[in-house]
């Protein structure tokens, strides 16, 4: 029997620097993203992930015109280190760099310079920020939403930090326009619930989407809530 798909995902893009499989064309792996669809005095304030999702989400929506949705569960780690610094040396801070270390910079700079003027969420929620998304997402979609763009990205945790983290975080970002419209090149997005000896990743990451989105892994796994996500083509 065919799971009902839960929404589906019509077109998606990605910036993974320093990966090997660079063959997909949906996949950026620049160490220098343009950042081309925001003026230059705003592109100066972003980082690389910045401008690398600023033009990802104006190539997904090429109207400025979709509710954002938007998830990292660490931020930028660096920049609120230097601020911490800053003040530890009773230094003056920065209000650019104040303003830029917010949770939703990124989305606040893309929807100055696109003028989106439609809704906008950031999400932290301590590892399950995919899980978080799509539920976010299928309530924008119920309300009446035709399509929903949902970013998630990450940067590699700053080195003084390191130490307290299990597992390594890979600087990336991915983001997918989703709707609850089928179509012929849409994918399907289906689940199951994960059975009681099947191992689940406690937090997947921007890359663990990438290779998912490839095709790389047939199921993107995780712990809370206890599910498995696939991507099939619709009918």
């Amino acid at each position: 029997m065919t799971t009902p798909a839960m929404m589906y995902v019509h077109d998606w893009r990605a910036w993974q620097p320093g990966r090997r499989d660079t063959s997909h064309p949906r996949l950026s792996v620049a160490e220098k993203p343009a950042g081309s669809h925001v003026p230059a005095m705003l592109r100066r304030r972003l980082t690389g992930i910045g401008r690398a999702l600023c033009d990802m989400l104006a190539e997904l929506d090429v109207d400025a015109d979709c509710p954002l949705l938007y998830a990292s569960r660490h931020g930028d780690g660096e920049r609120t280190l230097e601020m911490l610094n800053a003040l530890a040396e009773e230094a003056p801070l920065s209000p650019a760099r104040f303003g830029l270390s917010v949770h939703n910079a990124i989305p606040g700079v893309y929807s100055i310079g696109r003028g989106n003027h439609r809704t906008q969420q950031a999400i932290a929620a301590s590892g399950d920020e995919f899980a978080a998304l799509l539920v976010e997402a299928r309530g924008y979609l119920a309300q009446g939403e035709s399509s929903v763009i949902i970013a998630f990205a990450e940067q590699a945790i700053p080195e003084r930090f390191a130490a307290h983290f299990t597992t390594p975080v890979e600087t990336a970002t991915v983001a997918l326009r989703v709707s609850l419209t089928p179509t012929q090149d849409a994918w399907a997005l289906t689940s199951r619930p994960l059975a009681g000896d099947e191992a689940a990743e406690s937090s997947p990451q921007p890359s663990d989407l990438i290779d998912w989105l490839c095709g790389t892994r047939d199921e993107l796994h995780c712990q809370r809530p206890r599910q498995a996500w696939s991507l099939v083509r619709a009918e």
